[in-house]
């Protein structure tokens, strides 16, 4: 590893230390610069604003997320179980961030914030997380339906960003009620899949999708 490419890493590992210490307003890329011991001017160079530091946090959530995941998806075909490791392995690599995520949560809010998950600037990250969930769905043995099955990733994304929604305000003990919102939604919806084959669901489906769809535009 090249210089450049260790001055890179020292100050994300340590942004990514002041983060989960002291949050997300109170890191500056001046304390950070301090504390890595580079120039402010140095620091500057790699990360010309503290966003981009957010998003090296995001990817690096995403990057846990996958190491995570990867045996356990091996030791099981079954839809419902491998979304249950995926959403249970993703609220792990959250996990050090909690106290700090209220903060995160208030960045990251406004639709033109560079650090909101569904906008341009966290294409990386998001797209790493849409193919985690596709590797559950493409694993599974489960008869899916065609259509349903080329955008379920996205839709269980979505829905992790929703299960993650709630962690944020999640006071129990470790976040139980969060790992066991995600436990029993994931038996749900397997216990659902089936049903999307039937005639009469194929309707509604088809819309939900569209709908889906028409959302991404």
């Amino acid at each position: 590893m090249g210089k450049s490419e260790l001055t890179r890493q020292k100050i994300t590992e340590t942004a990514l230390a002041s983060f989960r210490e002291r949050g997300y307003e109170q890191t500056t890329l001046r304390l950070i610069a301090g504390e890595a011991g580079i120039s402010v001017g140095n620091a500057y160079y790699y990360f010309p604003t503290k966003n981009h530091l957010v998003q090296e946090l995001y990817l690096r959530v995403q990057t846990e997320h996958r190491q995570n995941v990867a045996a356990a998806l091996r030791s099981t075909t079954d839809f419902a179980s491998r979304l249950e490791i995926a959403l249970l392995a993703g609220l792990d690599a959250l996990a050090p961030y909690h106290d700090s995520a209220p903060g995160f949560l208030q960045a990251a809010i406004s639709p033109t914030s560079a650090v909101n998950p569904f906008g341009p600037d966290s294409a990386a990250p998001r797209e790493m997380a849409i193919a985690l969930f596709r590797d559950v769905v493409d694993g599974s043995s489960n008869t899916i339906p065609a259509a349903l099955r080329e955008q379920l990733p996205e839709l269980l994304w979505m829905a992790f960003m929703g299960l993650a929604l709630y962690w944020v305000y999640d006071a129990s003990p470790d976040q139980r009620r969060s790992r066991r919102l995600a436990s029993r939604a994931s038996r749900l919806l397997g216990s659902l899949i089936p049903l999307t084959r039937l005639p009469f669901v194929k309707g509604p489906l088809a819309e939900l999708l569209d709908m889906v769809r028409e959302a991404r535009l």
